[in-house]
């Protein structure tokens, strides 16, 4: 095989580079389709939009195995039956599937699992997979579209194990060492808000029924979950039930003006493999991968530098007695906050900034316009 980086062989170029190595004496029957044995010719000719005439670099070797990008096609989107608005890109959901190390035999988990992207493409690899969410309608779908339509489409029903509704902060498992990997993309509230069972209110009596909450219409109350109490809580979850040795993958937004390092939220039991960015322009999303290299401690808490303590959601969803001059003592004292605290509310702050600085210049053009008339 003869290829070529940054540039293009014609099929007589490959052909006279191929008959070049009639020296090496290779002695049987070629087999294009089948072939024992594969050897490689391929020449780097740079980035440049014009290429040079001759290749900086020539690799020559063996072919030991084929990538799998031809499953960014198989799992491709706009083929699938069900979406929804978060549902992760075919590719990257591979790239995470990789990050967590997915192999037949393992047990992997995403606890937001939404129209359930990740619980594909970790089975595709081979492993066990099943998900859960706040959000039953999701999962659920409509009567023909739904995750357990997609499972079918990719024929992994022995992969798939299942899908559950509940509240990843009241949830039902027991303690053990339960699973291989995490992988999951946080609601951060850009098309999707995150929640958590609750009332905003907590002076507000609850609602009950005959003195319980087992109505056949009750829908339990929920309450905003702030970024920065997602991740914290998502790291002490991996840290309780994954195994030794057992990733944990998600996604971190934040604005990339007040993003630094150490932003990242860290615990005793959990170290940083790797930390990939997205970038969108002001805003970007961090692919953070982490494994736990030792046993976790009970009651030993998430370190998201100080911001966990706070009341983060009582500046946006409680009306605030303090004047603004107070409040600006206050806010000199406290430690900068990571770049992704109240995460949606500074990215929808920044969208109606931009909007009102073009209506500002679309008034000012229209005056000007008025003003040549005059």
């Amino acid at each position: 095989m003869v290829s070529a980086f940054g540039s293009t062989c014609s099929s007589d170029y490959q052909i006279r580079i191929i008959d070049s190595f009639a020296y090496l004496g290779f002695k049987g029957d070629i087999d294009l389709k089948n072939p024992e044995v594969t050897f490689g010719v391929l020449e780097d000719y740079g980035l440049d939009s014009v290429p040079p005439l001759e290749p900086f670099m020539i690799y020559f070797g063996r072919l030991i195995a084929s990538g799998n990008r031809d499953l960014i096609q198989t799992f491709n989107l706009k083929k699938r039956k069900y979406i929804g608005n978060t549902s992760m890109d075919a590719e990257l959901s591979l790239i995470m599937a990789n990050q967590a190390l997915a192999v037949p035999g393992k047990l992997i988990y995403d606890p937001f699992v939404g129209t359930g992207s990740f619980l594909f493409t970790c089975a595709q690899f081979g492993s066990f997979t099943m998900g859960s969410d706040i959000d039953g309608r999701q999962i659920r779908g409509q009567t023909d579209r739904s995750v357990k339509s997609n499972v079918e489409q990719y024929h992994l029903q022995g992969k798939v194990l299942d899908t559950l509704v509940f509240d990843i902060c009241h949830h039902p498992w027991r303690d053990n060492l339960w699973f291989d990997a995490i992988v999951t993309d946080p609601p951060y509230g850009v098309r999707a808000g995150a929640k958590t069972l609750g009332r905003k209110n907590p002076t507000k009596r609850p609602l009950t029924i005959d003195g319980t909450h087992e109505g056949k219409d009750y829908y339990p109350p929920t309450k905003p979950y702030e970024m920065s109490e997602v991740l914290s809580d998502l790291l002490e979850f991996a840290a309780r039930f994954l195994v030794l040795g057992g990733r944990l993958v998600y996604w971190l937004p934040t604005l990339v003006d007040e993003y630094s390092s150490s932003d990242l939220p860290e615990h005793s039991s959990m170290r940083l493999v790797s930390n990939s960015e997205q970038n969108f322009g002001q805003w970007s999303r961090r692919l953070v991968t982490m494994e736990k290299f030792k046993d976790n401690i009970i009651g030993e808490r998430t370190n998201i530098h100080n911001v966990r303590g706070v009341d983060n959601l009582s500046s946006v969803y409680k009306k605030n007695d303090v004047n603004s001059n107070e409040a600006e003592t206050t806010n000199t004292k406290e430690k900068k906050k990571p770049g992704h605290y109240l995460f949606r509310e500074k990215y929808f702050s920044s969208k109606s900034d931009k909007k009102q600085i073009w209506t500002r210049n679309k008034d000012q053009n229209r005056d000007d316009d008025t003003d040549n008339t005059t």
